[in-house]
C-alpha cells in the first residue's frame, strides 16, 4: 500500500506543483486548502505524513499543529514562507517534526519526508480498526459488528474513526468537536453528548451500559482499549 501524504496549503500553484511531484515519487496524495479540511482529512484518511503551510485562510497553521498533536503523532513538516526564527521555534515546540522554507527543491522535500517516515511516525496508521466484533474499514468507509453492516452517517463514522484510532486515550469534548466539526463548534458539549448517545445506539450491545465508548465525566470520551 502506498504511503499517504496530506498537503495542506491554500496556494493552488503549490498544490499543482506538489501533487504530481509526490505522486511521481510513489506517494498517495490528498490535499486540503484550509484548517477545517486538514483536520477532517487527518482524522478520516490516516495520512502517513502531513505537509502543512502556516498561512491558512481560516486559522493559523500553528493552531493546526497544536490540535493535531492533541490526538495524533503523524509526522508534520511545515512548509512556509515565514522565515523568522521565532516562527520556526514555535512550530517545532508545538510538535512539528521539521520546517522547510519556501521556495524549496523537490529533492530536499523528498529527503525530509523519507527522514520523517523513518524517525517520526512510528507504525503507519491502520486502514482497518477492530475492537472485538466491531470492525471499521477506513478505505471502504464501512463499519460492521458481528458481521452485520452498520449504517453510520459521515459524521458518526468520522467520530468513531477518531475514537478508535486513539483507543485507551481520553479525548476532550473540545478536541473532538474541533477535529470533526471545526473550532466554531468547540463549545457545543451538549450537542456532542446527544450525538455520542446516538452513535452508541448503533454500535453498542447495550447502549445503556456502554462498553466501547466510555464517558470521562466532565472531560470527554475514551474508546475502550
Amino acid at each position: 500500500m502506498k504511503q499517504r501524504i496530506l498537503v495542506v496549503d491554500d496556494e493552488p500553484q503549490i498544490l499543482r506543483f506538489l501533487r504530481p511531484a509526490l505522486t511521481a515519487a510513489g506517494y498517495d496524495v490528498i490535499t486540503a486548502s484550509n484548517a477545517a479540511e486538514a483536520r477532517h482529512l487527518a482524522a478520516t484518511q490516516a495520512p502517513d505524513v502531513i505537509l502543512l503551510d502556516l498561512g491558512l485562510p481560516d486559522r493559523d497553521g500553528k493552531d493546526v499543529i497544536s490540535d493535531l498533536r492533541s490526538w495524533s503523532q503523524t509526522p508534520i513538516l511545515v512548509l512556509s514562507a515565514r522565515d523568522r526564527e521565532a516562527e520556526k521555534i514555535n512550530a517545532l515546540d508545538l510538535g512539528a517534526n521539521d520546517y522547510i522554507n519556501k521556495p524549496f527543491g523537490v529533492g530536499e522535500l523528498l529527503a525530509r519526508i523519507r527522514a520523517s517516515l523513518r524517525h517520526g511516525g512510528g507504525e503507519p496508521a491502520k486502514a482497518i480498526l477492530e475492537s472485538g466484533s466491531l470492525v471499521l474499514d477506513c478505505e471502504r468507509h464501512s463499519v460492521s459488528r458481528a458481521g452485520n453492516a452498520l449504517h453510520l452517517t459521515p459524521k458518526e463514522f468520522e467520530v468513531l474513526v477518531l475514537l478508535m484510532r486513539n483507543a485507551g486515550k481520553v479525548l476532550t469534548h473540545r478536541s473532538i468537536l474541533n477535529t470533526v466539526w471545526g473550532p466554531a463548534h468547540g463549545e457545543d458539549v451538549q450537542y456532542l453528548r446527544v450525538f455520542i448517545g446516538q452513535l452508541r445506539q448503533k454500535i453498542e450491545s447495550n447502549p445503556a451500559e456502554p462498553e466501547l465508548i466510555l464517558t470521562e465525566p466532565g472531560i470527554g470520551y475514551r474508546f475502550s482499549s
